[in-house]
């Protein structure tokens, strides 16, 4: 994982950047972050371009494109490590791309907005948007 920022209360934001990572998120956290990371994975591969036309040298800067072509998935986890949230920003973290809608969740999918909503407004700061539940959170309150 890379960090990416902190938030209040001895919280931190980090990008989960392999597939064991987001493996190891949907194991803590309890949901499916790891189908969603493996799916946007796949598909920003298929639109790598290999710069040499030897074999052994085609997946050179693959890691590299399907990293800045992807959503960014993040997790935010307390001072001991403990998951508190998880969240899908669009690609670098500019929020420009057509149709793309953040999603927040917390533990099991539930809600995180109640109890890290400061965290998750000092992550939308970090990349200049909005990160509020109306847009972000994608189950129906109540």
């Amino acid at each position: 994982m890379k960090y990416v920022c902190d938030a209040p209360g001895n919280r931190t934001w980090f990008r989960i950047e392999t597939e064991a990572e987001a493996m190891q998120e949907s194991a803590l956290m309890r949901h499916a972050v790891e189908k969603y990371f493996r799916t946007e994975w796949d598909k920003a591969a298929q639109t790598f371009q290999p710069i040499s036309k030897i074999e052994i040298e085609q997946n050179i800067g693959l890691t590299a494109h399907v990293q800045n072509a992807m959503p960014m998935f993040l997790t935010l986890r307390d001072g001991e490590g403990k998951g508190l949230a998880t969240a899908m920003l669009p690609p670098g973290g500019v929020d420009s791309t057509p149709g793309f809608r953040p999603i927040v969740v917390g533990p099991s999918n539930a809600d995180p907005y109640p109890t890290q909503g400061d965290a998750i407004a000092k992550l939308g700061e970090r990349f200049g948007m909005t990160l509020d539940r109306d847009r972000c959170f994608p189950y129906r309150r109540g």
